[in-house]
């Protein structure tokens, strides 16, 4: 039998017309007016981009967004290639510590956002009443305390979904390779490194892809645990694109915004599979080359 033709990916192809491409060019044009959400759009041309970039929270925004995005990418990373390597052996309580570790999966950014909230409130929550490790208690009171929550909170939310990744990845490397390695005497640190991590490869891309996209549109969880404070010192992107848009009523510069965040999270995702080769894999099998 061969390939699928043309018509088979026409239902996806009209689907993302639709619902990604359409509303991204929608995006565009509003960006070019002015519009408090009532009335019609009045076109101002690039007033709207000269306020946002002259704007130094703006800016500030752009940087921090990198910096959880880079927090994040650098914690998950080798704790999710850790635990999926571990998760896809046969360890004995294996599938059952699994299942417990997913549980944060399961739940909405939201839920997590509000557990997590209340578990850290500098009144009532665990660092009241654990001032020897956490001083004043208020976590949310410096942006070194409030970027480090949030980066704990994304890891322990998110990092079970990439280790789901690996584990599956892991899961596919061919067991002769192991034991050609075990003949010529190599030990578990040496397989690791040198026979799971390389046939690692596509799934650590993938995840790494998830993880910059996801921490470039990070919203929910500063919505909730920080509100952008102290002060701006939380105000990544997103939300500065939420303040403008539907705190500010300013909708013309909240899509000016929306579309640099979505160019800059195409742009860093075109340069992670453009440095890492991704582009030119042929292989549809993890652990094959």
């Amino acid at each position: 039998m061969g390939r699928p033709g043309f018509l088979w990916a026409i239902p996806a192809t009209l689907f993302f017309l639709l619902f990604a491409i359409t509303p991204l060019i929608m995006v565009a044009g509003l960006s070019f007016t002015s519009w408090s959400g009532l009335g019609s759009p009045r076109f101002v041309g690039l007033d709207n981009w000269t306020r946002v970039f002259a704007d130094p929270v703006m800016i500030d925004s752009v940087w921090l967004s990198l910096l959880v995005t880079f927090l994040g990418v650098a914690i998950q990373t080798p704790l999710s290639v850790l635990l999926g390597v571990w998760a896809a052996g046969h360890q004995r309580n294996r599938a059952v510590l699994s299942a417990i570790y997913f549980i944060p999966l399961l739940l909405s950014t939201t839920a997590v956002s509000v557990l997590w909230r209340a578990v850290l409130d500098p009144n009532f929550g665990v660092p009241s009443r654990a001032t020897w490790l956490f001083g004043d208690g208020n976590l949310f009171g410096s942006q070194a305390g409030a970027i480090g929550v949030l980066a704990f909170v994304s890891t322990w939310q998110f990092t079970p979904l990439h280790t789901l990744i690996h584990q599956g990845a892991a899961r596919a490397v061919p067991r002769v390779l192991y034991e050609a390695a075990e003949i010529d005497g190599a030990g578990r640190v040496r397989q690791f490194f040198h026979i799971t991590l390389p046939q690692l490869r596509n799934s650590l891309i993938t995840s790494t892809i998830l993880m910059v996209v996801g921490g470039l549109t990070t919203f929910e969880t500063v919505l909730i645990l920080t509100q952008g404070g102290p002060g701006t010192d939380t105000t990544i992107t997103a939300y500065y694109m939420y303040q403008k848009a539907f705190k500010g009523f300013d909708f013309g510069a909240g899509a000016a915004v929306a579309l640099v965040l979505v160019v800059a999270a195409t742009l860093v995702s075109l340069i992670v599979v453009r440095v890492s080769g991704y582009d030119r894999m042929r292989s549809d099998m993890e652990g094959v080359s």
